[in-house]
């Protein structure tokens, strides 16, 4: 009788063991999985809400009216008073939704002819991570990569908390802003605490390199920015890939397209095959070697670019690049702009030796002229513009050759009000080179999602005109009041300083914008519960 009693208690402890190791692999499943549910919410044309289970707290400025006079007007808050409060509340960051499992990455089976010149330095063979893989030391080296997470998504789950508390005050009032406080208190934070890490593999011209001059210059000067080493590496840089918040893939459209494309000879030439099979080939290098991308889905990393093929990226593998966070200035939401996941940045014409355009902060009694715009016929709406207003009226000022004389800078200088039509693309230099003349940008345009949407109120500084009524331009500008226009001429002055490009640079400069847009849409994206 001793052996069957002795079987059943083997059998209970086995079955006990199977339940146990059951119940561990549920919980580990449950633990690992992404979630999608929004801790910052972009609705309402870029309005950033909180989803708390209180209710949500708008980046707009929260008023109990809406102000159509702009009548409010106050400079930006000092960062002395923004300092980030260390004991904010992380249980916050415990409140999501579960995502599915990623897909599978794309992988490729044959080489292009073209690509063989391209080489991505340091990459790991399949044997080798084979071999890493069931050694002791992958598992310490998993450990150590969940336990960074950790304290990435704790980190983030702090600055979540300050934000929110900021949100719901209101200790600053400008209309420049949809919500001062939390505008600079999440400045605040992304400057204490937000580290991008710049994959290393690629080689330049191609990868680590860019444009800085004429307009796709931004792509090539936030590139070297975030490249750079020694005493100008900047201090949002990761010294490890474990302590990174986002991942930046260092590709550059407008070098693709000088050295594999040109000279384009034939139609077949535009097409984007080449383009996309050289971002997917480095996705998969950089996957192969790294878990960061399969982790979020590609949803932590981003790339920057301001050619006007660079929205064409993720057409080649839509699925792999669906969660990837593109920063364009051909921020066209007819073209697959997603504006609650992309990020909008400015054109800024870049000449060698400069970082910008000419500073003209004139007085508003020398700007004699209602309105003034110089430029080529480029695009259907210029092509609308001129027939209305070519040269046809001394108040409304269009050419599309300047006269002899007549020099660009000045006029604008002389101007309230400056027409920023598009051109072949959505983006233009034109906005940015109104606000640094002290002139009110008139944008006029379809489907452009301006840059830095989220914080800036770009209704308290800028007019909008939809192509429809370009031939209303003068009755509109003539109907804003000389005390609204006042006001926005002040708020042009105030803004100037997000558009600003410095080297290296500094807090609330258009560098620094373009990264805060990066890094609200990380605090949007949690990878653990």
């Amino acid at each position: 009788m001793a052996a069957p009693r002795s079987r059943r208690c083997f059998l209970s402890l086995l079955t006990l063991f199977s339940v146990s190791l059951i119940l561990f692999s549920l919980s580990l499943f449950v633990y690992t999985k992404h979630s999608n549910k929004p801790f910052i919410d972009y609705r309402n044309q870029f309005s950033v809400s909180f989803s708390f289970l209180a209710p949500p707290l708008s980046l707009r400025e929260q008023n109990n009216s809406t102000n159509n006079t702009l009548d409010s007007v106050s400079s930006p808050p000092p960062m002395s008073l923004l300092r980030q409060n260390n004991t904010a509340n992380t249980t916050l960051a415990s409140i999501s939704s579960p995502l599915p499992p990623p897909p599978p990455l794309r992988q490729s089976n044959t080489t292009n002819s073209t690509l063989a010149s391209v080489s991505f330095t340091s990459s790991v063979s399949d044997q080798d991570n084979q071999k890493k893989s069931s050694s002791p030391t992958s598992k310490t080296n998993f450990n150590r990569k969940r336990s960074g997470l950790n304290r990435v998504e704790a980190d983030l789950a702090k600055a979540r908390a300050a934000i929110k508390r900021a949100a719901s005050t209101q200790n600053y009032r400008s209309s420049l802003y949809k919500n001062p406080a939390a505008f600079h208190q999440s400045h605040t934070e992304m400057m204490n605490r937000f580290k991008v890490w710049t994959y290393t593999e690629g080689e330049a011209p191609l990868f680590h390199d860019g444009p800085v001059n004429d307009i796709y210059g931004i792509e090539g000067q936030f590139m070297d920015e975030m490249c750079v080493e020694g005493p100008k590496r900047s201090h949002f840089r990761a010294d490890h890939p474990d302590d990174a918040h986002v991942y930046f893939v260092p590709f550059s459209v407008a070098k693709v397209i000088h050295f594999v494309y040109k000279p384009i000879t034939s139609v077949e030439g535009f097409s984007r095959a080449r383009l996309h099979r050289l971002i997917e080939d480095y996705v998969d290098v950089v996957a192969t070697k790294y878990p960061f991308w399969n982790r979020s889905r590609g949803g932590d990393h981003f790339m920057v670019s301001c050619h006007d093929w660079a929205p064409d990226v993720i057409d080649g593998n839509p699925k792999l690049f669906e969660k990837f966070i593109r920063g364009l200035c051909n921020a066209n939401t007819s073209e697959g702009f997603r504006p609650n996941l992309d990020v909008s940045i400015p054109e800024i014409y870049l000449p060698k030796g400069k970082l910008g355009p000419s500073f003209l902060g004139k007085s508003p009694r020398v700007r004699s002229i209602l309105a003034f715009f110089a430029g080529r016929t480029h695009g259907d709406i210029r092509k609308i513009l001129f027939k209305h207003w070519k040269e046809k009226d001394s108040q409304v000022q269009v050419y599309e050759r300047l006269p002899p004389g007549k020099d660009y800078t000045k006029l604008m200088g002389m101007s309230k009000f400056c027409l920023c039509p598009s051109g072949w693309e959505v983006a233009s230099p034109r906005e940015v080179e109104a606000i640094y003349a002290g002139c009110v940008p008139v944008i006029i345009s379809d489907n452009y999602s301006l840059p830095f949407s989220d914080v800036l109120n770009w209704d308290s500084f800028s007019v909008q005109i939809p192509v429809s009524r370009i031939s209303e331009i003068k009755t509109i500008l003539e109907s804003v009041s000389l005390v609204r226009y006042l006001k926005m001429y002040k708020r042009v002055l105030e803004v100037k300083r997000h558009f600003v490009l410095n080297r290296p640079a500094q807090p609330y400069d258009v560098m620094h914008m373009m990264l805060h847009s990066i890094w609200l849409r990380r605090l949007n994206l949690r990878l653990i519960p």
